[in-house]
């Protein structure tokens, strides 16, 4: 159940961000719930790959300034979730780091919302 109420939060953020930033589009919301699904995927299964390399790359920097390189880290599955459907366009890496910081920020604010942390 927790990973449902996860999934349409995501979905919800996905929505909320292509009505907002014009750099970011998804075909409806619909959509939204397809490209929140593979982002998930991708971030479950690439997620801890990119950051493990990142880290090692920049000699632990990574680690240091972890919610910079997750952010980049969740721009760049955002491009590849672009490339891998058609639900969702991107129309530069800019607008992908944008879309990943405001999906961040909704997704954390929805979780905490739920969670009673607000």
């Amino acid at each position: 159940m927790s990973m449902l109420i996860s999934w349409l939060i995501l979905s919800l953020a996905v929505w909320i961000t292509a009505v907002v930033l014009p750099g970011f589009h998804v075909k409806n919301f619909g959509s939204a719930f397809l490209v929140a699904a593979i982002f998930g995927v991708l971030n479950f299964f690439l997620g801890w790959i990119f950051f493990t390399l990142f880290t090692i790359a920049t000699l632990g920097i990574a680690l240091l300034l972890a919610f910079i390189t997750r952010w980049i880290i969740n721009a760049i599955l955002l491009k590849i979730t672009d490339a891998l459907t058609d639900a969702l366009e991107i129309d530069s890496f800019g607008w992908a780091l944008g879309g990943a910081l405001m999906m961040s920020i909704l997704g954390t604010l929805g979780e905490a919302l739920l969670r009673g942390g607000l």
